[in-house]
């Protein structure tokens, strides 16, 4: 009987210890949104601003909790289908941090560092002044 208890308790623990993992990583910076209070199914982008429960200021309050620094853009989007803000920040060290907001609830989901290039644009965006020249 004890060692049934004892199997009990121990699985409960177990569960719980990978649940709390589970949503620590969700919030770990680098994170991608897995899982949000608002499914993106078949609507369309002009719906997202009637479908969101906080209010884009709120969301941008909440990134800069997270994160200290002014915020460069936020927008409403479907990232892997959940509707979130993503609010970019600019730190004190000149580096860019995406930040998703639940646009349900206002939790803060995950926060990407995006790094910038020599010339001082993000990784990855080409610069459209090269192409006039």
């Amino acid at each position: 009987m004890k060692r049934k208890w004892i199997a009990i308790v121990g699985s409960g623990a177990l569960a719980l210890g990978v649940a709390v993992a589970g949503a620590s990583f969700a919030k770990s910076e680098g994170g991608g949104v897995r899982s949000g209070a608002i499914r993106i199914e078949k609507q369309s982008e002009a719906e997202f601003p009637s479908m969101a429960k906080i209010s884009m200021d709120q969301a941008v309050q909440n990134a800069l909790a997270s994160v200290q620094g002014q915020v460069l853009k936020t927008e409403l989007e479907d990232e892997n289908g959940f509707l979130v803000y993503g609010v970019e920040v600019v730190s004190a060290d000149k580096s860019i941090v995406d930040v998703k907001v639940d646009a349900g609830t206002g939790t803060v989901l995950a926060m990407d560092r995006d790094e910038a290039d020599g010339d001082g644009h993000e990784s990855g965006e080409s610069d459209d002044r090269d192409a006039e020249d």
